[in-house]
């Protein structure tokens, strides 16, 4: 059975990683875009329009989840004193 406390922590290492995966990701994605949407057309057979979408609600809702399912409960958590 896990405590309160553990849970709290493993929110707490949840919610870095996946921030730092969402991190990464934007920068990979601006940084290295020609590449990454040539592979991407290619592969999949879209237009590099489309992708720049396809990418932008990747991100957006890689964070809604995020937030709604780790950042926002520990920060619950951590109100409430575990």
């Amino acid at each position: 059975m896990m405590t309160l406390s553990q849970l709290t922590e493993l929110l707490g290492w949840a919610s870095l990683l996946n921030i730092g995966m969402l991190v990464f990701v934007s920068a990979v994605l601006v940084y290295m875009r020609p590449l990454i949407t040539s592979i991407h057309s290619k592969m999949f057979g879209i237009s590099n329009n489309e992708l720049a979408i396809i990418y932008f609600k990747y991100l957006a809702n890689y964070k809604t989840l995020s937030l709604i399912f780790f950042i926002v409960p520990y920060i619950a958590l951590k109100i409430m004193g575990q």
